[in-house]
This record gives structure tokens, sequence and C-alpha cells, in this order.
């Protein structure tokens, strides 16, 4: 990790998110991305209809998302577990951490939809909310393709009432967004493959459509639990039983 450790702890801390540029070589990346598209044609076959999320159905080109990627290849756990992206969410959250899940994301050209503000602590279920997300870009993403919105500051405000929505893959969305929230600190953050984004599981984050003509937004994410914070199990599987339930009856996977 090529930045000061102490500034980006600062940074997190005050705003919610921290960018931290460059933290894989191209080497690294390509690899990623190799591994990923090998997994994408041999694993997802045999995956749980949960884990993996299309735009549309039954149109393999929309993949959007998968689901515990470390669950199902061992090289992706080794690099969820033991690279160092749980030494830095160590870093970050202050203390021991544990790795939780490894996600692969994408907003495809032409059928992406936006993703809804929210708070990833909405989903987790933790008490004391202590967690971090990361997002490591496969891609060059701006405003064009569907950049992550970070809401400076956001990660002070508390949990935020959330809602339904209809966005697959991320049910919940915060309720009456520019009533709870100032929107003008709405931080559109630009990344190249390598880059790495991290954000407190408080941050209320969002992102548009892909609305470039021919450009892929893929990122891996790595969700990391702070060690001291304590996970609703009862009530995180409830929840996970009755989205399944609802995203089979309205067809979506």
């Amino acid at each position: 990790m090529n930045q000061s450790m102490e500034h980006s702890r600062a940074g997190f801390n005050q705003n919610g998110y921290v960018c931290l540029r460059g933290v894989l070589d191209t080497s690294t990346w390509l690899e990623i991305g190799q591994r990923l598209e090998n997994f994408i044609q041999t694993t997802i076959p045999k995956l749980p209809s949960e884990h993996v999320f299309y735009e549309k159905k039954d149109d393999h080109e929309t993949l959007k998302q998968i689901q515990h990627l470390e669950e199902h290849d061992p090289w992706f756990c080794a690099l969820f577990k033991e690279g160092p992206f749980r030494s830095l969410a160590a870093e970050l959250l202050g203390g021991d951490c544990k790795p939780v899940n490894m996600q692969y994301f994408n907003k495809p050209p032409h059928s992406s939809k936006p993703t809804p503000p929210h708070q990833d602590g909405h989903y987790f279920m933790l008490k004391p909310c202590e967690a971090v997300t990361m997002w490591l870009a496969l891609d060059h993403v701006n405003e064009k393709n569907g950049c992550i919105r970070y809401l400076r500051g956001s990660n002070h405000l508390g949990l935020l009432p959330h809602g339904k929505t209809t966005t697959l893959g991320f049910s919940q969305g915060i309720s009456d967004y520019a009533k709870h929230c100032d929107v003008t600190a709405e931080v559109p953050i630009h990344a190249s493959p390598g880059d790495l984004l991290a954000h407190h599981a408080l941050t209320v984050h969002r992102a548009d459509a892909n609305h470039s003509a021919d450009r892929q937004r893929r990122a891996i994410g790595f969700i990391y639990y702070s060690a001291s914070a304590k996970h609703d199990e009862v009530a995180h599987k409830a929840y996970q039983k009755q989205l399944k339930q609802e995203m089979i009856a309205a067809n979506r996977i």
C-alpha cells in the first residue's frame, strides 16, 4: 500500500470514505480480471440463484452481481482473507476485523439501473455498526458509466430510514433521500483500474446507471466487519429468506 495510512484513516473517519490510488499494479489487477472471467465461465452455472444477479434474468450479457466469490474459489478466498485488503480494513476500523463477503459488481452498458442511495449498515444488522466495504476498480470509471457518489460526512448521521426498492441487488434504499440528507455534499469518485475505494458501513452512497455506449463498470467488493461488532444472525437470515422468496415470485432470479 503506497498511501499514508494515518492520513487515510483520518479521511475515512472524517468523510466516511477514502480513495487509494494505484493499490494494485497492472499485472495484479489484470490477473484478477482474468480469474474473474474464468469464474464467470466455469463456476457461475453451479452457484445458488440468490448469489448471481442479472439485469435481465435470461441474458447473461447483463451480469451485474455475484455474491461470495470466496466461498466458491480458493484463489479469491486467499485474496480476501490473507491478502492486503484485510490488513487495510483493520487499519481503517482501528482493530481486528472479520472477512464476510467478497462480491463482483458491474453496470453493463445499455441495461444497467441506478443504484439507490443507501447505507450498507442497513443490510449488515450490526451492533455497533462498525464495518468497511472496499470497492476495487477493474475499469476506468466516471460519471458516464456510473461512478460511486459518496455523501461526505454521512457516516456521522447514524442509520437512516430505508424502504424497499425495485433495484435487484439493492433491495433497500434511503427513504426521502433529499429530506434526510444534504445532497449537495455528494462527491462523485472517478477511478482507474487498480484504485481502491473504501467506505464506512454508515456512509451514504449511490451510483447512476451506465450511460456509456460500450464501457463496462466492473469492480470487486470486499466486506469486513469489526471484530467487536455483533451480528444479528437470526434477523439477517430471516431477511435473506424473505428477499429470496420475493425475487423468485417476481421472476428476478
